[in-house]
């Protein structure tokens, strides 16, 4: 037998992500400055470490609930009232997940399958793509423009809409653009699905983490809440990645069908995290408001770094990256990556891993320290002169 072929095909023909090659070649590297990796540069805060290790210490290390602990999920239901005014029923609208992640895998399963197709607007986050090919249906790519500020446009999702959509993705604030939605935008893209059977996934794990602006929601117009689900967690805003937990909000038939597949395929989260993300929501404002101070210093500086580098450069209004535009160098955005990593010892990530409209962008994330910033900006300037075009 050769294991090859046994392979699933839909499995076989997904390329791997193309972040990954680039953490390869930079854990090869000593000085290296990686502004590569999409997570908090922050521990997370202590009140909510000592509530996971308080948990261990009194032994809570058995399964919770499937749909996780109910004290959890009364607070998730508590803190999306509170910070957003999205109203859900902790005992049957709201899961607790691995991640986000796991919550739009589930999603996407319970929802399509063979034929059906799901709209993924890209630039964006790795996962969609894949995980709605892992169902058998078909991802529809709709470019998003630097014109635009990466923003949806109801015209362009009007224009992408067929017989076969059945799911819609949204991520704003998004990766890898840093890119929000105004509420004139949203409202727009709400009237071209309100008389459509169409399902919203909107991921909004970086909520918490907008600048000048107050966050908007595809979920702030009534008419789109029994058709759209809400994903959020813990990774970014409480930087809480290596524990992870994301949950889900919606109508609870949807709810219903993703808990079946959870029950079998995971049983539940892990127990310590829930305890610490029940200490977050309750006492975690704080530490969240002093992270997004200072991602703001840094985001302000990193853009008008790459715009002294001669690099054009949009305003990021959200989450922890920017995505300046690097045609002018004459190098693809695989080619500038490549070169700047080897000969600056920069990593930074090509726009086309986030799809191919991310042609002639790369990903930079502030998440790092200022020191590592500014050199790191000094290194690209270095390059970008060097090689004769910005």
């Amino acid at each position: 037998m050769i294991m090859k072929d046994m392979i699933s095909p839909v499995i076989r023909d997904i390329p791997p992500s193309g972040i990954r090659k680039y953490f390869d070649l930079i854990n090869e590297m000593s000085d290296a400055i990686s502004l590569g990796i999409g997570e908090p540069d922050f521990v997370t805060p202590w009140c909510i470490r000592e509530a996971g290790i308080y948990s261990l210490e009194k032994g809570h290390t058995h399964y919770t609930a499937n749909a996780g602990m109910i004290e959890l999920r009364t607070g998730i239901s508590a803190y999306v009232s509170r910070k957003y005014g999205h109203q859900y029923d902790p005992f049957s609208e709201i899961m607790v997940t691995v991640g986000g992640s796991e919550a739009i895998d589930l999603a996407l399963r319970s929802l399509v399958g063979e034929g059906d197709e799901v709209i993924v607007p890209e630039p964006g986050f790795v996962a969609y793509k894949a995980c709605a090919a892992f169902t058998g249906a078909v991802p529809v790519i709709l470019p998003l423009r630097e014109e635009d500020e990466f923003r949806l446009k109801a015209r362009d999702l009007e224009k992408a809409i067929t017989p076969a959509t059945k799911v819609i993705i949204l991520q704003y604030p998004n990766n890898p653009t840093g890119a929000i939605m105004e509420k004139e935008d949203l409202e727009a893209v709400a009237e071209v699905l309100r008389d459509r059977d169409i399902v919203v996934i909107s991921d909004e794990i970086y909520a918490e983490l907008t600048y000048g602006r107050k966050h908007v929601s595809i979920l702030d117009f009534p008419w789109m809440k029994e058709k759209t689900l809400y994903v959020n967690g813990f990774s970014k805003a409480f930087a809480m990645t290596g524990w992870r937990l994301g949950y889900a909000c919606g109508q609870r038939d949807l709810i219903n069908a993703m808990f079946k597949i959870h029950q079998y395929a995971i049983m539940s989260s892990p127990t310590t995290a829930q305890y610490a993300a029940i200490e977050a929501l309750k006492n975690g404002d704080a530490d969240v408001a002093a992270m997004v101070e200072e991602y703001d210093f840094r985001r302000r500086v990193m853009t008008e770094g790459f715009r002294k580098a001669g690099l054009k450069c949009f305003e990021p209004l959200g989450a922890f990256y920017v995505f300046p535009n690097i045609t002018v160098t004459g190098m693809t955005s695989e080619e500038f990556c490549e070169g700047l990593l080897k000969e600056e010892k920069v990593l930074v990530i090509p726009g086309t891993a986030f799809g191919k409209s991310g042609e002639g962008f790369v990903r930079a994330t502030y998440a790092n320290s200022t020191e590592n910033i500014n050199e790191a900006l000094k290194r690209i300037a270095e390059f970008t002169a060097r090689h004769g075009k910005a």
